[in-house]
């Protein structure tokens, strides 16, 4: 069989495993909870956002801090750590004028780990 001028090869059996189909298919999350899983990881695809949260990784900081650290002006961090907030991936406090940002929660922590062990191996 051809397709685009490339030859494809053809299953000339079909073999579905019912059991697992169904189990798998019980655990499968709604369609909703996978969007908003996916439209997560797209939060994840932007360097700037990955560095922040990296520097976020190391210390709470303020955006005069992470636009110094990263040579980046102070409303463009502003604006990714508002992507990022909006993720819930980062939180912040205010001390008198400054806002602290760090991140949200143990779970960002653990992505951030696991990413970074994921790509040294």
């Amino acid at each position: 069989m051809k397709k685009d001028g490339k030859e494809i090869e053809k299953c000339d059996f079909l073999c579905i495993h019912k059991d697992i189909v169904e189990q798998v298919l019980s655990r499968m999350p709604d369609d909703t909870q996978l969007y908003d899983l996916a439209e997560l990881f797209k939060v994840f695809g932007d360097s700037t956002r990955i560095k922040i949260l990296y520097v976020l990784f190391q210390s709470e900081m303020c955006v005069c801090d992470i636009a110094q650290l990263l040579n980046m002006g102070q409303s463009a961090i502003s604006h990714q750590l508002r992507v990022l907030k909006q993720a819930k991936l980062v939180k912040y406090r205010r001390e008198g004028k400054t806002m602290f940002y760090s991140l949200a929660d143990s779970h960002v922590v653990t992505i951030i780990a696991q990413g970074l062990e994921h790509i040294g191996e």
